[in-house]
């Protein structure tokens, strides 16, 4: 396997809708509820600053395993500052794929002029991303008290974080 990350196209939209869909339905990290469809996942993922993807390089059919957006996490005076979503694919997590779409959108972040990538409700028992982020320089802020509603409806703690590009 060889996952290289790249910028996403028009016809990476229904495997990107697909893995969005995946980790919506687990509702323990994304804020989303609704679903993608074609119509809104081609809208969604076009609105965004950027978006990668990892493929497996090694395969003719090369397959998506997982995706980043990037935004403005504000407007105006604070609009240097952006914020990202990642999803990896439920039967790839645990293959580092995380790591390398995180840290491609670092460079993509600097590239496209923002100062600071900030995360505004990374979920406490979240481990895996916590410790990554923190492995990559990220600073956490503090902590919201039952700042997310998971899924099953009781509330955990979020995280924000932040790193300075």
């Amino acid at each position: 396997m060889n996952i290289t990350v790249r910028k996403y196209t028009e016809a990476d939209v229904p495997a990107m809708n697909t893995i969005w869909n995946e980790v919506v339905e687990d509702g323990v990290a994304f804020p989303q509820e609704e679903f993608l469809n074609d119509e809104t996942g081609r809208a969604f993922f076009a609105g965004q600053t950027y978006c990668g993807v990892a493929e497996d390089t090694d395969t003719s059919c090369s397959p998506i395993y997982g995706l980043y957006i990037l935004h403005p996490n504000n407007v105006g005076r604070c609009g240097h500052i952006c914020n990202a979503s990642y999803a990896v694919r439920r039967d790839s997590r645990g293959l580092h794929i995380g790591e390398q779409l995180v840290s491609d959108c670092l460079v993509q972040a600097k590239r496209c002029g923002y100062r600071v990538l900030q995360f505004n409700a990374v979920v406490a028992t979240n481990m895996h991303a916590r410790h990554l982020y923190e492995r990559l320089g990220f600073t956490q802020l503090g902590v919201i008290p039952g700042g997310f509603r998971m899924k099953d409806g009781h509330y955990e703690d979020i995280c924000p974080y932040y790193h300075v590009l």
